[in-house]
């Protein structure tokens, strides 16, 4: 009981810290599965805790059973014989030991440098994992190799590879915009393009650089400073390719050209907004030229 006790003591000692050392941007207490988590946990531990009560409870009453059957062949003036447990039988009867007595019965004829070794057949176990892999393996030839019901490897390869250009050939007929790149991604105005990349940065990038674009993981996205340059050419670069050994991964497989342009252009609306504790400046002062103009809530490029 007093294991048990140390158990939960720990368990909450660790949530509470934990709570505690979690920054309030990305803090585990704004999961929305955290509940789904918690009765989860819960659940685990009550069905362990069940488990090892069970256990123990099966080896007191084995231990009351024990005794009483001793006491009683005492009272009979009968030797009292233990018998195997239950999984002793088990481990037995898979192994089929042979008693010592008839080790003699074992010895074969011959010997090596006085060495005589004992006539023991293969432990039962043993044969039926032999005979299983006999009958897989006929399974996995009738399969893999007479029929067509499962792929072979290069096949399953191949199958793969049809699927996933397939799948690319129907993001890109459902992206009337998909000829936008670093090259022809244009600065805009429209405030239903730049609340759908709102959406869009709320959803994927408030994770790294805050909602509010402050910076965190990621860079402050409200200041002048870049670390790989500021123009709507720039930005649009990042978030198709990504920064290779960075967290920022590369968004061109997972959002459509249209929408990684919408977004990019509501990350210069952040510029100048000065929210309270952001990240420091990182990378370098950049200043649009003079044809890099835009909307009045596109002023001047943040850092991405």
């Amino acid at each position: 009981m007093k294991k048990l006790i140390t158990l939960f003591v720990l368990l909450f000692s660790f949530l509470a810290s934990f709570a505690q050392t979690e920054s309030a941007a990305t803090s585990i207490w704004d999961d929305p599965l955290l509940m789904f988590y918690i009765v989860v946990g819960f659940v685990f531990i009550v069905v362990v805790l069940v488990i090892l009560v069970a256990l123990y409870m099966l080896q007191v009453l084995n231990f009351m059973v024990k005794q009483a059957t001793r006491e009683r062949a005492e009272r009979l003036g009968i030797p009292y014989v233990e018998q195997p447990s239950f999984w002793a039988k088990i481990w037995s009867e898979s192994n089929d030991f042979q008693p010592l007595e008839k080790e003699a019965d074992l010895l074969m004829a011959h010997s090596y440098d006085g060495i005589r070794e004992l006539d023991n057949h293969l432990p039962p176990w043993w044969k039926w994992l032999f005979y299983a892999t006999i009958i897989f393996s006929g399974f996995y030839f009738a399969f893999y190799h007479l029929s067509d019901t499962l792929p072979l490897p290069l096949k399953e390869y191949e199958n793969e590879l049809a699927l996933a250009d397939e799948q690319a050939k129907k993001l890109k007929a459902s992206s009337p915009t998909a000829a936008i790149d670093e090259t022809t991604v244009q600065l805009i105005t429209d405030a239903n393009a730049l609340a759908d990349g709102k959406i869009t940065f709320l959803n994927n990038c408030a994770s790294c650089h805050r909602k509010d674009g402050g910076g965190d993981i990621g860079p402050n996205l409200t200041d002048e400073y870049w670390k790989h340059g500021g123009s709507i050419q720039d930005i649009f670069r990042i978030v198709r390719h990504g920064v290779q050994g960075t967290n920022m991964i590369a968004w061109e497989g997972f959002i459509s050209p249209e929408k990684m342009q919408n977004v990019s252009n509501y990350i210069l609306t952040l510029q100048g907004t000065n929210p309270e504790n952001q990240k420091k400046p990182e990378g370098e002062l950049y200043k649009p030229k003079g044809t890099e103009t835009g909307a009045d809530t596109v002023k001047v490029q943040a850092s991405l």
